[in-house]
């Protein structure tokens, strides 16, 4: 007997690249999850075309059309209940999520950032990994709460840092090596229950998967 596959949102401003790994990922028929809608912040946004290429419908919230953030919010959690989404995945949305979209979507908001987080939070990862000096650069998807890439990390992965890199060189590195790899992976098991937040008082929250899968990702390969 089949079980009903749960219903994801996918929020992007651009390209869509993992957008793109997350609809093939998703494709698969054992997957739990299903791409219910992907939503943009603007028209062009390439990755709309991924969505629909793909048979999935979307959705378009302007800024401009709401007089302030918390109105803009309250329209996309809006457009997402219509879709019956129980979960988000921020895939290169450019705007911090604010408290309605949080209050609607309590610890299953999911985003993945191009740094070894809580390394080089905010815009421009691999630059400031760059700038920085590091040897070892990565990615992180962690649930989203109300700060600046500050939420419970779920998976990690990392790449080598290698010598006459360049900003681009890095972030396609990070992009290919390692965030295609463990955003499908962080979205499987949300969708399957498998995800909790765990809180205690007087500690920061952090993440528990059921039966403790790899949570770390090392590419070594320098492509």
């Amino acid at each position: 007997m089949s079980t009903a596959r749960v219903p994801v949102a996918v929020l992007i401003s651009g390209s869509g690249t993992n957008l793109q790994a997350l609809i093939d990922a998703t494709q698969a028929p054992e997957h739990p999850a299903r791409i219910a809608v992907v939503l943009a912040d603007r028209h062009k946004a390439f990755g709309l075309e991924r969505a629909r290429r793909a048979g999935i419908p979307t959705e378009v919230v302007l800024k401009r059309d709401h007089p302030d953030r918390t109105t803009y919010d309250e329209a996309v959690a809006d457009r997402l209940k219509v879709h019956g989404v129980d979960w988000i995945c921020l895939a290169g949305f450019m705007k911090v999520v604010g408290a309605p979209l949080l209050t609607a979507y309590p610890d299953r908001i999911l985003n993945i950032h191009p740094a070894l987080l809580p390394a080089f939070p905010g815009l421009h990862g691999p630059a400031q990994a760059l700038a920085h000096g590091v040897q070892i650069a990565g990615a992180t998807v962690h649930v989203v709460d109300g700060g600046m890439d500050t939420g419970p990390i779920v998976v990690q992965g990392a790449v080598p840092v290698l010598s006459g890199d360049d900003v681009d060189a890095l972030g396609q590195r990070i992009l290919l090596g390692v965030e295609h790899i463990i955003y499908p992976r962080a979205l499987r098991w949300a969708a399957s229950g498998k995800l909790r937040v765990i809180r205690h008082v007087g500690a920061p929250p952090r993440v528990e998967i059921d039966g403790d899968p790899a949570r770390f990702v090392f590419a070594a390969s320098a492509g």
